[in-house]
């Protein structure tokens, strides 16, 4: 299957980079439908008289895996309760696919090579800038001010899966420049949360968090393969992390980084051994293959054999990427996107739909995206400093830059973050936040894929599809 992806790959793309591409716009994108059903159902379960009293509760509820007096599940000696599990607990898991892949990206990824990351990286900067200058501009001398990074995200199921409705008539150069783009925002998410939203630290903790993290890179550097030892270690690293002041999704991110890249066997000796064992398989002619309902004991031991090699010849980290990724786009997000994105509009004056904080974040995500990630594209091309992605135009870069407004996922992540309290005043700049999320990345989205199906070619561009 690899070979087909080579072939098929346009000369102006590295194979590997083409690869990590479309891996990562298959990956992501056929998560989308899930997120959006559940972001629907949530508005929708939210302003139901009777139902939305039992929806707001539920998340109140305590949550414990105890041994004894201690549970794992609690924050400050308190346990955590539904909604806290998931925001804090399960998106660290989120985070850690996050950090699986930017280490991929880095290694095999478009981000390998400094020449061609550099246009998307510089984008991404203009598109976290301009969107959090234009909410302090309009924030100054509210009291949600501290919901400046809310806007400064990019969706990366949702954009991808928006592009990948345009099908072949996207160029490969587009589809690479948004996934880039799309990581890197991550990455300046990371260290936005990480910088802005940990309190009241707890030194012993951390320190205790620290030393786990340095098992985990000894665990890396000495080649130890076992899944099972970074993700117990990991465990440990995100209930220090989670009572330490840091926020505890930085835990899943710093766990991912130390999870090896390396497989045991290299490709050349893993072909070896399984030509080995197939080839006693050959002493069989095809009659006495198909006549065998159960396969006899030297037959068990060649297949384990192929097995035990398979498992080596891959990754911890790509295998762990691909066995999560399921869990995280099917199950962790939408889950998410449930328990977050349902916004009560019963008592909501019809100003607070483009007004206040609402109106800010819409302005952040769709004009500051916009115009940070266009502006600073244009600059880096008409200098020299990296070339236009092949086969595009500033029309195709205008139609990306809109459909990265879509902040969702991590904008409401943020959001929870700034205002999730629990005060009367918190609790009304959450809710309004939430809606200022859901209608710009709507607006976004619409936009992007309009002016992308009006601005790309008829014909398809990426052949490798």
């Amino acid at each position: 299957m690899y070979s087909q992806h080579i072939d098929s790959t346009p000369k102006e793309f590295p194979a590997k980079v083409y690869y990590s591409a479309k891996r990562a716009l298959t990956s992501h994108a056929s998560g989308g439908n899930a997120l959006i059903a559940a972001t629907v159902l949530a508005l929708i379960v939210a302003n139901i008289p009777g139902i939305n009293t039992l929806y707001a509760d539920f998340w109140d509820q305590e949550i414990r895996l105890q041994v004894g007096t201690f549970n794992i599940f609690s924050h400050g000696g308190h346990p955590m309760s539904m909604l806290q599990f998931i925001n804090d607990a399960l998106m660290a898991i989120f985070f850690f696919t996050i950090g699986l892949e930017i280490k991929r990206e880095v290694l095999v990824g478009e981000l390998s090579s400094f020449k061609q990351a550099l246009l998307p990286i510089v984008a991404a900067i203009g598109g976290m800038v301009v969107p959090v200058g234009l909410f302090w501009i309009m924030a100054s001398g509210t009291d949600y001010t501290d919901g400046a990074a809310i806007p400064m995200a990019t969706d990366i199921a949702f954009s991808l899966g928006i592009l990948a409705m345009l099908g072949s008539r996207v160029p490969i150069s587009l589809k690479i420049f948004l996934t880039t783009l799309a990581v890197v925002d991550d990455i300046g998410g990371i260290i936005v949360i990480a910088a802005f939203y940990s309190t009241h630290i707890e030194p012993w903790f951390i320190v205790g968090g620290v030393c786990m993290l340095g098992l985990l890179f000894l665990g890396s550097v000495l080649s130890i393969q076992s899944k099972i030892f970074y993700i117990i270690v990991g465990i440990i690293v995100w209930y220090l992390f989670l009572n330490s002041g840091i926020h505890p999704t930085i835990a899943g991110v710093l766990v991912a980084f130390c999870v090896p890249s390396r497989p045991v066997f290299a490709p050349e000796k893993y072909i070896k051994q399984i030509r080995k064992a197939i080839a006693h398989f050959n002493a069989d002619d095809d009659e006495s293959l198909s006549r065998r309902s159960i396969l006899d004991k030297d037959q068990m031991d060649w297949l384990k054999e192929i097995e035990s090699a398979s498992d080596k010849v891959i990754s911890p980290l790509q295998d762990l990427e691909d066995s999560l990724h399921p869990v995280v786009s099917y199950l962790i997000v939408p889950l998410f996107a449930f328990a977050n994105a349902g916004i009560c509009f019963w008592g909501m004056s019809a100003g607070a739909f483009f007004s206040g904080i609402s109106l800010a974040i819409i302005i952040g995500l769709v004009v500051g995206k916009f115009l940070g990630i266009f502006a600073f594209s244009w600059v880096t091309v008409k200098t020299g400093l990296a070339p236009m992605p092949a086969r595009s135009d500033w029309k195709m870069i205008a139609s990306i830059a809109m459909l990265a407004g879509i902040g969702f996922t991590v904008s409401l992540f943020i959001a929870n973050l700034s205002f999730g309290g629990g005060s009367e005043t918190g609790n009304t700049l959450l809710n309004n936040a939430k809606l200022g999320i859901v209608i710009g990345s709507l607006i976004a989205g619409a936009g992007g894929f309009l002016l992308l199906h009006h601005f790309l070619p008829t014909t398809a561009q990426d052949t490798g599809e």
